[in-house]
């Protein structure tokens, strides 16, 4: 692939508003190195922690300038050296880029990439990164959710909500899911909730205990715990546990909540997965993060081939409106399904 290719791709120059994300035309086409996979991009899922780090008030900021997007599907254009999975042609999904999704091309290593199946478009392929690896981390490697447990999940019609309840419906799981708007609700239903609850209604946390019989849940899904974290304690069961996975800010909680329920608050970054806790050496860091990902890309795979996960995807905008779809997805009155770009 000749470096004097060019195309299309979202750059942003300094942290700030959804202005900041700037369309440029001349961007020399990435060249795949070794281990990378160079994608032609069809689709690209936008997340809400995209827009935190374009904010700059993310822990984790990149460099500048620098092209957003994790989350792309694609046809494979070209391979870097060592690479031995995928060939020119091959359809992909992608569960992160080293040079960015907003963009026409873009790189990945190879075990970011992954096949997509047959059965799912590009739209459906780009909405499966971040959300349902997501929901699996959150279910499994941090709340250790089991099935016939009862797991909420606060904020059930955006990406992650969509994937965790599918995940949770799948594995036998009994699911709650709520949302704010009747399109959302019917949405959660259709995506495997047993029951759906207006988040907006004064009582739908009363209406939530009534369908646990009164003992509670014990896993919460929380997709904006500054606003629901201490109702999601007063909601859980004896040991239960609430998996946070998204937060815009502060909230004030009484820590007797916990206290008599013996429950656990969960912090989840899907950037986190990397890391263990005092790793002897290094090589335990990078053993412990790809037997996760080996494992949440097994479970995940079969369950899109077999088609009892499905990704549902919400708002298309074009490329050169993804300042638009920034400032959508933060002040959307209710989600329903992924946001994604097409390019």
């Amino acid at each position: 692939m000749a470096t004097s290719k060019i195309m299309r791709a979202i750059r942003v120059s300094e942290f700030g508003g959804p202005s900041v994300l700037k369309l440029y035309t001349d961007i020399p086409v990435p060249v795949p190195g070794h281990k990378q996979v160079l994608i032609r991009v069809r689709a690209c899922g936008v997340n809400p922690v995209e827009t935190y780090i374009r904010s700059g008030a993310y822990t984790r900021k990149p460099s500048l300038p620098y092209t957003p997007g994790t989350d792309v599907s694609g046809i494979v254009e070209a391979v870097g050296d060592g690479v031995t999975s995928f060939k020119a042609g091959d359809r992909v999904f992608t569960t992160g880029t080293d040079s960015g999704g907003y963009a026409e091309y873009t790189v990945a290593l190879e075990d970011s990439v992954h096949r997509l199946p047959e059965n799912l478009d590009y739209k459906q392929g780009a909405a499966v990164g971040i959300p349902y690896f997501t929901a699996y981390r959150a279910l499994f490697r941090k709340a250790h959710a089991r099935a016939g447990e009862s797991v909420l999940v606060h904020g059930a019609s955006g990406g992650v909500g969509v994937a965790a309840c599918q995940i949770a419906r799948a594995f036998g799981m009994k699911v709650l899911g709520t949302a704010g708007t009747p399109e959302g609700q019917a949405l959660v239903l259709r995506c495997g909730a047993h029951h759906v609850f207006n988040h907006r209604e004064k009582d739908y946390l009363d209406k939530i205990k009534g369908a646990t019989g009164g003992r509670g849940v014990d896993v919460v899904i929380e997709m904006l715990s500054n606003v629901n974290l201490s109702k999601d304690l007063q909601l859980l069961c004896p040991g239960g546990r609430v998996a946070i996975v998204g937060c815009r800010g502060s909230v004030e909680i009484n820590p007797r909540d916990t206290m008599t329920k013996e429950s656990s608050i969960i912090g989840v970054s899907l950037f986190s997965a990397t890391r263990i806790l005092e790793p002897s050496t290094a090589a335990d860091v990078c053993a412990c993060a790809q037997e996760e990902k080996t494992e949440s890309a097994s479970a995940l795979l079969a369950g899109l081939e077999a088609g009892w996960l499905k990704p549902v995807t919400g708002p298309e905008y074009a490329l050169e409106k993804a300042s638009q779809a920034h400032e959508d997805i933060i002040n959307s009155t209710g989600a329903t399904g992924k946001v994604v770009l097409i390019v």
